[in-house]
């Protein structure tokens, strides 16, 4: 059976989401290489690091659009409550992991990773979220 979105806010949501995340992947690639192999200077420099930011801004946004197109509350409330422990998670887990940088000798972890943490707790929240409701 084919998991397809029940509703058309759902499916415009996962589309966008989709191609930003194309957008992403590809601008981080493209940024990438051109710091290994041209090796810019000056105000470029900001510039090109900047532009893989981008489209994560507008993944937020696409999330918040979603939660604005959503007509079914239900799912407005799963997506909102997900993303609550998604956030918490994710300046749990990078407060901890400072801590432990700092007094314990952890490795430093990069900021970008509190990004990827966001949304893997928001991701694993959403189906036990889900199962209380059950």
């Amino acid at each position: 059976m084919l998991c397809t979105p029940k509703s058309k806010a759902r499916r415009r949501y996962l589309y966008r989401l989709f191609a930003a995340n194309v957008v992403y992947v590809v601008s981080a690639f493209c940024t990438k290489w051109v710091f290994l192999h041209l090796h810019p200077t000056g105000a470029v420099v900001y510039l090109l690091a900047v532009i893989p930011a981008l489209p994560v801004i507008g993944i937020l946004a696409i999330v918040g659009l979603y939660i604005a197109e959503e007509s079914d509350e239900f799912e407005r409330s799963i997506i909102v409550q997900s993303m609550l422990w998604g956030i918490g998670g994710a300046l749990s887990l990078s407060t901890i992991w400072e801590y432990l940088h700092d007094f314990a000798g952890a490795p430093h972890l990069s900021a970008l990773y509190v990004y990827v943490f966001f949304w893997i707790f928001m991701g694993i929240s959403q189906p036990i979220i889900r199962l209380r409701y059950r």
